[in-house]
Protein backbone atom coordinates (compact mmCIF):
# COMPACT_ATOMS: atom_id res chain seq x y z
CA UNK A 1 0.00 0.00 0.00
CA UNK A 2 1.51 3.44 -0.80
CA UNK A 3 1.22 5.90 1.91
CA UNK A 4 1.08 9.18 2.40
CA UNK A 5 1.43 11.62 5.33
CA UNK A 6 0.45 15.40 5.57
CA UNK A 7 1.62 17.30 8.53
CA UNK A 8 -0.48 20.16 8.75
CA UNK A 9 -1.87 23.01 10.89
CA UNK A 10 -5.71 22.16 8.88
CA UNK A 11 -5.89 17.70 8.97
CA UNK A 12 -9.47 18.93 8.67
CA UNK A 13 -9.00 19.73 5.01
CA UNK A 14 -8.04 16.52 4.03
CA UNK A 15 -8.54 14.07 2.23
CA UNK A 16 -10.88 17.09 0.44
CA UNK A 17 -11.13 16.01 -3.59
CA UNK A 18 -8.82 13.18 -2.93
CA UNK A 19 -11.75 11.16 -1.01
CA UNK A 20 -13.97 11.47 -4.94
CA UNK A 21 -13.05 9.85 -7.98
CA UNK A 22 -10.40 7.54 -9.14
CA UNK A 23 -8.37 8.90 -5.76
CA UNK A 24 -10.98 8.46 -3.40
CA UNK A 25 -11.92 5.12 -4.83
CA UNK A 26 -8.43 3.86 -4.58
CA UNK A 27 -8.38 5.56 -1.00
CA UNK A 28 -11.53 2.78 -0.37
CA UNK A 29 -10.47 -0.10 -1.79
CA UNK A 30 -6.86 0.00 -0.03
CA UNK A 31 -4.94 0.79 -2.41
CA UNK A 32 -3.27 3.98 -1.04
CA UNK A 33 -3.73 5.45 2.66
CA UNK A 34 -3.75 8.65 3.84
CA UNK A 35 -2.78 10.08 7.37
CA UNK A 36 -3.00 14.03 8.09
CA UNK A 37 -1.08 14.86 11.42
CA UNK A 38 -2.18 17.74 13.30
CA UNK A 39 1.55 19.99 14.17
CA UNK A 40 -0.15 21.61 17.02
CA UNK A 41 -0.02 17.76 19.07
CA UNK A 42 3.78 18.54 19.33
CA UNK A 43 3.75 22.32 20.58
CA UNK A 44 4.84 21.85 24.42
CA UNK A 45 3.08 24.46 25.55
CA UNK A 46 -0.34 24.69 27.16
CA UNK A 47 -1.42 27.01 24.25
CA UNK A 48 -0.22 24.81 21.70
CA UNK A 49 1.98 27.64 19.93
CA UNK A 50 3.80 26.35 16.95
CA UNK A 51 4.73 29.87 15.38
CA UNK A 52 6.91 33.03 16.43
CA UNK A 53 7.87 36.45 15.24
CA UNK A 54 11.62 35.91 12.44
CA UNK A 55 14.30 36.94 13.54
CA UNK A 56 15.51 40.01 11.88
CA UNK A 57 12.00 41.73 11.92
CA UNK A 58 9.58 41.49 9.24
CA UNK A 59 6.23 40.76 8.42
CA UNK A 60 4.47 37.59 9.25
CA UNK A 61 5.24 34.49 11.73
CA UNK A 62 7.55 31.46 10.93
CA UNK A 63 6.56 27.78 11.71
CA UNK A 64 8.81 27.10 15.04
CA UNK A 65 11.89 24.24 14.87
CA UNK A 66 11.12 22.54 17.64
CA UNK A 67 7.51 21.95 16.92
CA UNK A 68 7.65 21.00 13.62
CA UNK A 69 10.71 18.71 13.70
CA UNK A 70 9.39 16.63 16.79
CA UNK A 71 6.16 16.42 14.35
CA UNK A 72 8.78 14.59 11.70
CA UNK A 73 10.19 12.59 14.16
CA UNK A 74 7.48 11.18 15.56
CA UNK A 75 6.22 10.50 12.09
CA UNK A 76 9.44 8.97 10.74
CA UNK A 77 9.58 6.31 13.61
CA UNK A 78 6.17 5.21 12.90
CA UNK A 79 6.29 1.45 11.21
CA UNK A 80 6.51 1.04 7.64
CA UNK A 81 7.95 4.84 7.25
CA UNK A 82 11.87 3.99 7.26
CA UNK A 83 13.13 5.55 3.93
CA UNK A 84 9.66 7.49 3.02
CA UNK A 85 10.76 11.15 1.41
CA UNK A 86 10.56 14.15 3.31
CA UNK A 87 9.32 16.96 1.32
CA UNK A 88 8.40 19.92 1.73
CA UNK A 89 6.08 22.20 -0.08
CA UNK A 90 7.64 25.72 -0.60
CA UNK A 91 7.18 28.30 -3.38
CA UNK A 92 10.89 28.20 -3.89
CA UNK A 93 11.35 24.85 -4.14
CA UNK A 94 12.40 22.68 -7.22
CA UNK A 95 9.34 22.53 -9.56
CA UNK A 96 7.34 18.96 -9.21
CA UNK A 97 6.84 17.30 -12.57
CA UNK A 98 5.35 14.36 -13.84
CA UNK A 99 8.72 12.55 -13.40
CA UNK A 100 9.08 13.14 -9.99
CA UNK A 101 5.54 12.65 -9.25
CA UNK A 102 6.59 9.14 -11.15
CA UNK A 103 9.29 8.22 -8.95
CA UNK A 104 7.67 9.36 -5.41
CA UNK A 105 4.56 6.62 -6.70
CA UNK A 106 7.30 3.71 -7.08
CA UNK A 107 8.63 3.97 -3.62
CA UNK A 108 6.91 3.38 -0.32
CA UNK A 109 4.84 6.65 0.04
CA UNK A 110 5.87 10.23 0.97
CA UNK A 111 5.74 12.57 3.89
CA UNK A 112 4.50 16.14 2.41
CA UNK A 113 5.05 19.09 5.19
CA UNK A 114 2.77 21.83 4.76
CA UNK A 115 3.80 25.20 5.72
CA UNK A 116 1.98 27.81 6.52
CA UNK A 117 2.52 31.71 7.66
CA UNK A 118 5.71 33.12 6.52
CA UNK A 119 7.38 30.15 6.24
CA UNK A 120 9.56 27.45 7.83
CA UNK A 121 12.52 27.69 10.44
CA UNK A 122 15.53 26.58 8.13
CA UNK A 123 17.37 24.67 10.77
CA UNK A 124 14.30 22.48 10.46
CA UNK A 125 14.74 21.90 6.30
CA UNK A 126 18.37 21.25 7.30
CA UNK A 127 18.62 19.01 10.02
CA UNK A 128 15.60 16.78 8.56
CA UNK A 129 16.79 17.44 4.82
CA UNK A 130 13.75 17.95 3.55
CA UNK A 131 13.22 17.93 -0.16
CA UNK A 132 11.41 21.82 -0.87
CA UNK A 133 8.95 20.99 -4.08
CA UNK A 134 7.05 23.83 -5.71
CA UNK A 135 3.82 23.11 -7.55
CA UNK A 136 4.03 26.44 -9.46
CA UNK A 137 5.17 29.93 -9.60
CA UNK A 138 2.49 31.81 -6.95
CA UNK A 139 1.82 31.76 -3.72
CA UNK A 140 -0.35 29.67 -1.93
CA UNK A 141 -2.42 30.48 1.72
CA UNK A 142 -0.70 26.85 2.72
CA UNK A 143 0.57 23.81 1.78
CA UNK A 144 -2.19 21.99 1.87
CA UNK A 145 -3.29 22.30 -1.72
CA UNK A 146 0.04 21.85 -3.40
CA UNK A 147 0.62 18.27 -0.94
CA UNK A 148 -2.61 17.08 -2.79
CA UNK A 149 -1.68 17.95 -5.66
CA UNK A 150 1.45 16.30 -5.30
CA UNK A 151 -0.89 13.59 -3.75
CA UNK A 152 -3.13 13.53 -7.04
CA UNK A 153 -0.44 13.04 -9.48
CA UNK A 154 1.19 10.12 -7.61
CA UNK A 155 -2.05 8.20 -6.68
CA UNK A 156 -3.08 8.07 -10.12
CA UNK A 157 -0.18 6.87 -11.43
CA UNK A 158 -0.24 4.05 -8.62
CA UNK A 159 -1.52 -0.04 -10.72
CA UNK A 160 -4.79 -0.48 -11.11
CA UNK A 161 -5.72 3.16 -9.86
CA UNK A 162 -6.12 4.09 -13.77
CA UNK A 163 -8.86 2.39 -15.38
CA UNK A 164 -6.36 2.48 -19.51
CA UNK A 165 -2.37 0.85 -18.40
CA UNK A 166 -1.81 2.88 -20.82
CA UNK A 167 -3.74 6.27 -20.29
CA UNK A 168 -0.57 8.00 -18.03
CA UNK A 169 1.71 7.16 -20.91
CA UNK A 170 -0.01 9.14 -23.51
CA UNK A 171 -0.71 12.03 -21.45
CA UNK A 172 1.60 15.38 -21.19
CA UNK A 173 4.78 15.48 -19.99
CA UNK A 174 5.18 11.74 -19.88
CA UNK A 175 7.97 11.83 -22.70
CA UNK A 176 8.20 16.12 -22.57
CA UNK A 177 5.68 16.79 -25.04
CA UNK A 178 2.04 18.22 -24.15
CA UNK A 179 -0.52 15.71 -25.02
CA UNK A 180 -2.67 16.01 -28.46
CA UNK A 181 -6.19 17.70 -29.13
CA UNK A 182 -9.31 14.78 -28.67
CA UNK A 183 -12.55 14.59 -30.06
CA UNK A 184 -15.61 12.63 -29.95
CA UNK A 185 -19.28 12.46 -31.05
CA UNK A 186 -20.89 14.22 -32.80
CA UNK A 187 -18.20 14.15 -35.71
CA UNK A 188 -19.45 17.68 -37.05
CA UNK A 189 -21.13 20.29 -33.96
CA UNK A 190 -21.88 23.85 -33.86
CA UNK A 191 -20.34 25.83 -31.32
CA UNK A 192 -22.49 29.12 -29.76
CA UNK A 193 -20.69 31.14 -32.57
CA UNK A 194 -22.52 29.19 -35.11
CA UNK A 195 -19.86 27.76 -37.02
CA UNK A 196 -19.53 24.34 -38.05
CA UNK A 197 -16.15 22.59 -36.52
CA UNK A 198 -15.96 18.82 -37.67
CA UNK A 199 -13.50 16.00 -36.05
CA UNK A 200 -9.92 15.84 -38.27
CA UNK A 201 -10.43 13.52 -40.89
CA UNK A 202 -7.75 11.29 -40.08
CA UNK A 203 -9.24 10.55 -37.02
CA UNK A 204 -12.19 8.86 -38.51
CA UNK A 205 -10.14 7.44 -41.20
CA UNK A 206 -9.43 3.57 -39.01
CA UNK A 207 -6.06 3.95 -39.91
CA UNK A 208 -4.45 3.64 -36.75
CA UNK A 209 -0.74 4.68 -38.52
CA UNK A 210 -1.98 7.58 -39.74
CA UNK A 211 -3.77 8.01 -36.23
CA UNK A 212 -0.52 7.75 -34.41
CA UNK A 213 1.29 10.01 -36.95
CA UNK A 214 -1.22 12.47 -36.80
CA UNK A 215 -0.90 12.70 -32.41
CA UNK A 216 2.74 12.86 -32.49
CA UNK A 217 2.83 15.86 -34.80
CA UNK A 218 -0.28 17.64 -32.98
CA UNK A 219 1.82 17.16 -29.48
CA UNK A 220 5.10 18.48 -31.51
CA UNK A 221 3.34 21.58 -32.93
CA UNK A 222 1.24 22.21 -29.63
CA UNK A 223 4.49 22.08 -27.53
CA UNK A 224 6.56 24.13 -29.38
CA UNK A 225 3.78 26.81 -29.86
CA UNK A 226 2.76 26.85 -25.73
CA UNK A 227 5.71 25.78 -24.00
CA UNK A 228 8.90 26.73 -26.34
CA UNK A 229 10.72 26.06 -22.65
CA UNK A 230 9.76 22.29 -22.92
CA UNK A 231 10.58 22.23 -26.37
CA UNK A 232 13.64 23.64 -26.14
CA UNK A 233 14.62 20.98 -23.44
CA UNK A 234 13.18 17.90 -25.90
CA UNK A 235 15.60 19.27 -28.49
CA UNK A 236 18.75 19.82 -26.25
CA UNK A 237 18.23 16.01 -25.35
CA UNK A 238 17.64 15.03 -28.76
CA UNK A 239 20.99 16.41 -29.54
CA UNK A 240 23.13 15.00 -26.86
CA UNK A 241 21.77 11.41 -27.67
CA UNK A 242 22.62 11.79 -31.09
CA UNK A 243 26.46 12.30 -30.12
Amino acid sequence: MWRATALTLFPEMFPGPLGESLAGRALKEGVWSLEAVDIRRFAGDRHRTVDDAPFGGGAGMVLKPDVLSAAIEAVMQAPGMAGVPKVLLSPRGAPFSQARGRELAAGPGVLLVCGRFEGVDERVIEAQALEEISVGDFVLSGGEIAAMTVMDCCVRLLPGVMGAADSANEESFEDGLLEYPHYTRPATWAGPDGIERRVPEVLLSGHHGKVAEWRVKQREEITRRRRPDLWARRRTAAGNDEK
